[in-house]
């Protein structure tokens, strides 16, 4: 799973020119790659520091074990604590939600990643207001399916041999699907571009498989992707800036308040984003959420999140100017 990370946050930069220059959706704001890289690095950071991983190796009282669930728990907390835009929340909540069918394992199977892939692509289509297909959520969704597929095809058997077919399976679907968004979105097809966050939840999955086989990535599937040449320009800079603001915070609610909020942020903007971080955090049966909108102007939005509890790690970051990688907030 370490492996995994860093692979991904390694392909993610090398990758993240490439994708910003095709991201037109939902906002033409060239910043996914960015965004998918820096919350793909935040996941690895909390696993590669002295009390990350460790925290999360022992499984049933053995030293020297690993869960398999716990570390990937880690990593999406971290992950979804500071997440980028979209394409970052949407990673982070695949990740978190892939964690729950693998807690107490300690290695990875045919059948616990058919189980881990459906549950994140389900976590991920729910905690969007208005999920569209055409994007990283199709190509979570057809990864989960492949592995499904040939889990059911072998009987649940957990050899490495067959996690290998199931990823092989995962990956080559996720690039079909990566193809089919152009035609998806109506966006993506006048721009004759495929769907970036697609693209860049592909080479997660092919880092993942990479990782688990001990084989190469591969780039090679990258080629002939609409937009994806090195000589293709940036699409998103012809295109008219997007007004308004991204707001992003973590914020403790109770199940009624948080379906209040993600209802009035619904009619207050759009590319709402709602996740639960972690479990119950108080007696009152309150959760940690992390809170993802668009909206024409901060202040409403902010008002509206801070009446209902007291919010941390509030970002406000401007559609129309690219964010800086360092993180720049107010």
């Amino acid at each position: 799973m370490k492996r995994w990370l860093g692979k991904a946050e390694t392909a993610l930069g090398n990758h993240s020119d490439r994708l910003n220059a095709i991201n037109i959706f939902p906002v033409a704001d060239g910043d996914t790659g960015t965004n998918l890289y820096l919350t793909v690095r935040a996941a690895a950071q909390a696993l590669n520091s002295p009390s990350g991983a460790g925290s999360a190796q022992q499984s049933g009282g053995m030293p020297g074990q690993q869960d398999v669930g716990a570390v990937l728990a880690l990593a999406g907390q971290a992950a979804m604590e500071q997440a980028r835009g979209n394409s970052g929340t949407l990673f982070s909540v695949f990740l978190c939600a892939a964690a729950e069918p693998l807690a107490g394992h300690t290695r990875l199977s045919s059948p616990l990643l058919a189980a881990a892939l459906n549950r994140a692509q389900i976590r991920a289509w729910s905690a969007l207001s208005d999920p569209v297909p055409g994007t990283m959520l199709s190509v979570m969704e057809a990864a989960a399916r492949a592995a499904a597929g040939v889990d059911a095809d072998q009987n649940g058997d957990d050899s490495n041999h067959v996690l290998g077919l199931a990823l092989d399976a995962a990956v080559e679907a996720a690039l079909e699907a990566v193809v089919r968004t152009e035609d998806q979105l109506a966006a993506l097809h006048e721009a004759h571009v495929v769907d970036a966050g697609g693209v860049g939840m592909l080479l997660i999955l092919d880092c993942l498989r990479s990782a688990v086989l001990g084989e190469e990535l591969q780039s090679e599937m990258l080629d002939g992707l609409h937009g994806y040449d090195v000589q293709d320009p940036h699409i998103h800079t012809d295109m008219p800036d997007d007004d308004g603001v991204e707001v992003m915070c973590t914020i403790s609610l109770s199940p009624l308040d948080a379906a209040t909020l993600r209802q009035r942020l619904d009619e207050m903007g759009d590319s709402v984003i709602m996740s639960q971080v972690g479990g119950v955090t108080d007696a009152d049966g309150k959760y940690r959420w992390r809170v993802h909108v668009h909206v024409p102007a901060p202040e409403p939005a902010v008002e509206l999140i801070g009446s209902l509890g007291e919010p941390t790690e509030i970002s406000v970051s401007q559609l129309a100017l690219p964010r800086d990688p360092g993180g720049h907030e107010r």
